[in-house]
C-alpha cells in the first residue's frame, strides 16, 4: 500500500490504495483511446457511472436547445410531486405565440394564440419538435414568466447535484450568462432516465403531430439502429452543434454529451462512433463485493487506531479491453478522523483513474463504530498526531 499527503485548501491526509494485486489480471488502461472532433465531450456507463471518455467536460458553454432537458426535469419533478398532471392545460399567450411560434423563425409546435393545450402535448412538442413556444407556454403556466421559471431551473439543477449550470430561459435561445457543461448535461440525462422512467419514453417518440403539422424527432441517433432511445440536439453559432444521447444495447446503457461540432452530419457521425466504441471497447470488472472492506481510515483518540471502509453496494467499473497503462484506485479522506465514529458515517471516496482520467468516484463509509478510547489511548494518539502533524 502506498500513501501520501495532499493539500486542498487545508491539511488533508490522503490514504492511497494501489490495487496492484487485484488488478494484475485486468488489462491496463490508456488515458484516452478514442478521438473525436467534438470540442467538448463526455460518455458514461449508466450502471456503474464509469466515465468512458472525457474531453473538456467542465468547460462552460451555451446550452442551446439542450437547456430544454432541464425544462423537462422541472416539469417531470412537479408531476412526480403531485403539483401537476399530464391533463393540466396551459394557455398560449401572445408572448409564446409571437416569440416561440412560427413568427419567430425557430423551432415550434405551431401552438395557436389563445388556445389551451394539455401538458402532455406540450411535453411532446418540446421533446420531439424542440418547440420554443411549448417551453414558453410551460414556463408562463408554471412560474408566471420565462425569467422566473429559469430561476426554478437553476435552483433545481443545484438540488440534483449540478453546481455550475445557470439557466436564463426555458428554451436555450442565446442569453447572457446562460451556461452549462457537458459533464452536467450527461448527469442530467442520466438523472431523467433513472428518476422518471415513465416520462423518459417521450424522448424516443419518432414524430409528433400538432395543429395538423407532423414533425419528426430531431435526434438523428434514433434512426441509426444502434439502440438509441433519446435524448436531445442543440445548436448555437457560438458553441456549434451539440447533442445528448443514450443507447441501450447488449445489456448496457451509455449516455453521451457532445458539443462544438461544425455541422449536423458531423454531430450525427461523431455521436454514433463514440457510442459504438463505448459498447464494443470496454469490459466490466468487479472491484469489490457488497460489504467488502475496501480499505481503512486512520482514527484519532479511539479504542482502535483505524476503521474499515465500505461502499454502499458492490463497486464495478468498465475498463478498456486493450490498453497498456495501469489502472489506479486510491482512497481519499480528510483525517485522521476523531473518535467516536459511528457505523455508516461518510468518510471519503474511492477514486479510480484510467491513465490520467478520473473514471469513477465512489463514496465510502465507516463499516464499524469506533468508540472513544481510554485516557491512555487518547494520550498516545495525541502524541502520535503531534509528531505526524509536525512532520506534515
Amino acid at each position: 500500500m502506498t500513501s501520501r499527503r495532499e493539500s486542498h485548501g487545508g491539511p488533508l491526509r490522503a490514504a492511497l490504495l494501489c490495487l496492484a494485486i487485484l488488478l494484475a489480471a485486468v488489462p491496463a488502461a490508456r488515458a484516452q483511446l478514442f478521438e473525436t472532433r467534438a470540442k467538448e465531450a463526455i460518455m458514461i456507463d449508466a450502471e456503474t457511472g464509469t466515465i468512458l471518455f472525457s474531453k473538456n467536460a467542465d468547460k462552460l458553454i451555451p446550452p442551446a436547445s439542450l437547456a430544454k432537458l432541464m425544462t423537462m426535469e422541472v416539469v417531470f419533478h412537479a408531476i412526480k410531486a403531485g403539483r401537476l398532471t399530464l391533463e393540466d392545460k396551459f394557455v398560449v399567450s401572445e408572448n409564446a405565440w409571437r416569440n416561440g411560434g412560427a413568427k419567430s423563425g425557430g423551432s415550434t409546435m405551431f401552438a395557436e394564440l389563445g388556445s389551451s393545450i394539455r401538458l402532455e402535448d406540450l411535453i411532446k412538442g418540446v421533446v420531439v419538435q424542440s418547440a420554443n413556444d411549448g417551453c414558453i407556454i410551460i414556463a408562463e403556466g408554471m412560474a408566471g414568466s420565462e425569467a422566473n421559471f429559469a430561476k426554478l431551473m437553476t435552483e433545481r439543477a443545484r438540488e440534483i447535484g449540478l453546481p455550475n449550470s445557470i439557466f436564463k430561459n426555458p428554451h436555450g435561445l442565446p442569453a447572457e450568462g446562460q451556461l452549462v457543461t457537458v459533464r452536467e448535461l450527461v448527469l442530467l440525462a442520466q438523472h431523467i432516465w433513472r428518476d422518471y422512467p415513465d416520462f423518459y419514453k417521450y424522448f424516443g417518440l419518432p414524430e409528433f403531430t400538432w395543429n395538423g403539422i407532423r414533425q419528426r424527432n430531431r435526434n438523428p441517433l434514433l434512426t441509426m439502429n444502434i439502440g438509441a432511445d433519446g435524448m436531445k440536439t442543440g445548436f448555437t453559432n457560438k458553441s456549434g452543434y451539440a447533442i445528448v444521447g443514450s443507447v441501450e444495447r447488449e445489456g448496457r446503457r451509455l449516455f453521451v454529451a457532445m458539443s462544438g461540432m461544425e455541422s449536423e452530419n458531423e454531430r450525427s457521425e461523431e455521436a454514433r462512433k463514440m457510442l459504438d466504441w463505448g459498447i464494443r471497447a470496454f469490459q466490466k470488472v468487479a472491484l469489490f463485493k457488497d460489504g467488502e472492506a475496501i480499505g481503512e481510515a486512520k482514527v484519532y483518540g479511539g479504542e482502535r487506531s483505524t476503521v474499515p471502509l465500505v461502499a454502499k453496494g458492490p463497486v464495478d467499473i468498465f475498463v478498456p479491453i486493450t490498453s497498456r497503462d495501469r489502472m489506479v484506485a486510491r482512497i481519499v479522506y480528510t483525517g485522521p478522523m476523531q473518535a467516536p465514529v459511528e457505523q455508516g458515517a461518510p468518510v471519503g471516496a474511492l477514486k479510480v483513474s484510467i491513465g490520467e482520467t478520473l473514471s469513477q468516484e465512489t463514496p465510502l463509509f465507516a463499516a464499524e463504530s469506533v468508540e472513544r478510547g481510554s485516557l491512555s489511548q487518547r494520550a498516545l494518539g495525541a502524541v502520535e498526531e503531534l509528531l505526524v502533524g509536525w512532520l506534515r
